[in-house]
């Protein structure tokens, strides 16, 4: 009998998508937990427990500081009550035993400034940020993404182009140098990029609906195992979610499972 994979979902201090990623991993054939923050801070429940950590959409600790700053110091400094081991050693721990991290818009700014992304040769330094829009405003509109065949992340395993949702006011992708960005290109870190109907990057608005340096969509460590991006995959998971399922035929399942699913499988195979 096949074990089961255990996904962890943190919940609190903003984040609003974590039933829907929770439930995205259930479709994928793994069991769900949505976790308060503060239960993980209170040592109740511990990472290395779980074999997948989603970090869910949303606006942390209302966006001050920029996205998702607050709650990247709140992860990197905070203690664990009654623990000598602080949530970043759990999470460090976490990393160091191949499981998967996945972080979604607020979720993915997060990874960027707590360091995990993109991680480059081990460097856990913040290189690269989400800010505000090219257009000074929030953007809710579907986006065409490119995958790199070439990337190591596992979740896009198989996968050319995706269709995705995008909800953001700081989805603006920027690196803190060219060097950085060259890195990212040359070793196809730059797993999605903003892209026309016909699948080519562009940094022309609406397709780009942000301005994000190098057409950049979502980014993965050199592992492939950590990933994050700006358009939401939980968002589609079954074809009603398509802002055109009335008018075209479509698969029944929705192109963000196909990340979640090749998680799971990846774990089954690896780590099981």
């Amino acid at each position: 009998m096949a074990k089961t994979v255990k996904a962890i979902v943190i919940a609190g201090n903003g984040t609003n998508c974590e039933r829907e990623v929770a439930h995205a991993c259930h479709l994928a054939g793994a069991d769900a937990d949505i976790v308060h923050i503060a239960e993980l801070l209170a040592g109740r429940v511990n990472l290395n427990d779980y074999h997948f950590l989603n970090l869910a959409g949303g606006f942390l600790d209302g966006d001050d500081l920029g996205s998702a700053k607050a709650g990247a110091n709140r992860l990197l400094y905070a203690k664990v009550i009654g623990h000598t081991e602080s949530l970043a050693g759990q999470l460090q721990k976490f990393i160091a035993a191949g499981k998967l991290v996945m972080g979604v818009c607020n979720g993915f700014q997060l990874l960027v400034k707590m360091g995990l992304l993109p991680a480059i040769g081990g460097d856990i330094r913040q290189t690269c940020t989400l800010t505000n829009n090219e257009q000074g405003r929030f953007e809710n509109r579907w986006s065409w993404l490119k995958v790199d065949p070439e990337s190591p992340c596992i979740y896009t395993r198989g996968l050319n182009g995706l269709y995705l949702p995008v909800r953001h006011g700081e989805g603006k992708f920027v690196a803190d140098s060219p060097k950085t960005l060259q890195q990212l290109e040359d070793l196809h870190l730059t797993v999605l990029k903003y892209a026309d109907r016909d699948l080519h990057p562009t940094l022309e608005f609406p397709d780009n609906p942000n301005g994000s340096q190098a057409s950049i969509a979502g980014i993965c460590d050199p592992t492939g195992r950590l990933f994050g991006l700006m358009p939401h995959p939980e968002a589609y998971t079954h074809r009603t979610h398509h802002p055109r399922w009335t008018r075209e035929t479509l698969p029944e399942e929705g192109m963000g499972l196909l990340l979640y699913r090749n998680a799971v499988n990846f774990i089954q195979k690896e780590l099981l």
